[in-house]
């Protein structure tokens, strides 16, 4: 009897562990990994006593680490395959989660954070092009939904991260609890058979992977809106508590409003993209997100002040998806290689730009810093026009 129940959940996983759904688990848990850790920061910062300048130093090492990742992982993913790196650095991600937690001083909490940052970038080099194989296997526009289950991971995090403060458990132990949940229940459908597509490696490309021609313009809307979406993780809750006077407990709320906010857009994005085009739903986006900005500092009450994080993820939410399915179609670079060149930009945006909205509010005030990102989603508007796709 216990051999016939085992081979019926057997059976039952086998039938769930479709290419889409393994692919939204990677995505899945990615963002909830990172937000868990995002939800945390203000708890960290205090555990480590790290002033403004020394958080966004902390943090540059973890961009630093995203960034040595690049073009390692549009390599690997090039000649090795996408599914099968993705489920490697999946493993180690987890892990460097834990060791953010037992990190016993600032120095090894540096040395933590920048391997988490070189699995989380590395990760979103490789499942991104792991996306745009199975967008193309089920032949009709899915990346936004991917990036959907990233957003609902990362606010998952986060909501959870609101419950474990309000609980009283500690960084660690919230953490170890979170990778080990998360890993065991997301990385079955991760492991999901898939044979990636592979090239054999140019010797004489470069290491690091840049954009060139109509990728550099593509690069700088991902990296508008991952800019932006990096302030609001990193430093939501750090500008709800200092600029909005919320509690810590309350201030966890920030990033979960802007993830839901993600969601629900990402949802919806695909069926926009196919109606209106990926033009006027860029030009749209960055205009709404520029609003939010702008709202939460006019008014910079809590109400508010989420009110204007929701905007900004519905702003935020179409961009990098965009971004990378206009990478992957590049005529004159293979999928692994645009990518890798487009996240340099973009995702290099979500993780140096929190450091860099560090040295600003040093220098000047959170609320000046966070006005610099209203001005920047402008730019997703004045770029658009690079996501149109040849018919």
């Amino acid at each position: 009897m216990w051999s016939f129940a085992m081979s019926d959940i057997t059976a039952s996983l086998q039938t769930l562990r479709t290419p889409w759904r393994a692919v939204a688990a990677a995505f899945a848990l990615n963002g909830v990994l990172l937000g868990v850790w995002a939800s945390r920061i203000p708890a960290i910062t205090e555990i480590h006593g790290l002033s403004p300048s020394r958080l966004g130093l902390i943090l540059l090492f973890m961009g630093a680490g995203a960034l040595i990742s690049f073009p390692l992982a549009g390599r690997l993913a090039d000649s090795l395959g996408a599914a099968r790196i993705t489920r490697w650095v999946a493993v180690g991600y987890i892990f460097t989660l834990i060791l953010i937690g037992v990190a016993p001083g600032p120095v090894w909490l540096a040395g933590a954070v920048f391997l988490f940052g070189m699995h989380h970038g590395s990760m979103d080099v490789v499942m991104n092009t792991w996306a745009t194989e199975v967008e193309k296997h089920m032949g009709r526009s899915v990346m936004a939904s991917f990036h959907a289950m990233w957003s609902f991971g990362a606010g998952a995090g986060a909501g959870i991260g609101y419950f474990a403060t309000s609980a009283g458990l500690g960084v660690s132990s919230h953490f170890t609890l979170a990778a080990l949940l998360f890993g065991a229940l997301l990385l079955p459908f991760v492991l999901t058979p898939w044979q990636s597509e592979t090239r054999p490696h140019d010797p004489n490309a470069a290491v690091f992977a840049l954009p060139r021609g109509a990728l550099v313009l593509v690069g700088i809307i991902a990296l508008a809106a991952a800019v932006g979406e990096g302030a609001i993780a990193d430093w939501g809750a750090v500008f709800l508590v200092q600029e909005a006077g919320a509690r810590e407990a309350q201030a966890t709320l920030g990033y979960t409003v802007f993830s839901i906010a993600m969601v629900a857009m990402r949802l919806s994005a695909d069926r926009i993209i196919t109606l209106a085009g990926p033009v006027a739903v860029a030009r749209a986006s960055g205009v709404i997100a520029a609003a939010g900005m702008l709202l939460a500092l006019g008014f910079a009450t809590l109400p508010m002040t989420l009110l204007g994080f929701a905007l900004v993820g519905v702003g935020y939410a179409a961009a990098v998806p965009l971004a990378f399915s206009r990478a992957a179609i590049d005529p004159d670079i293979p999928p692994g290689q645009a990518i890798a060149s487009v996240a340099t930009l973009g995702y290099g945006g979500l993780l140096l730009g929190p450091p860099m909205i560090g040295f600003v509010a040093e220098a000047t005030s959170l609320r000046v810093a966070f006005g610099l990102l209203a001005a920047l989603a402008l730019l997703i508007t004045a770029f658009g026009s690079v996501l149109r796709r040849e018919e």
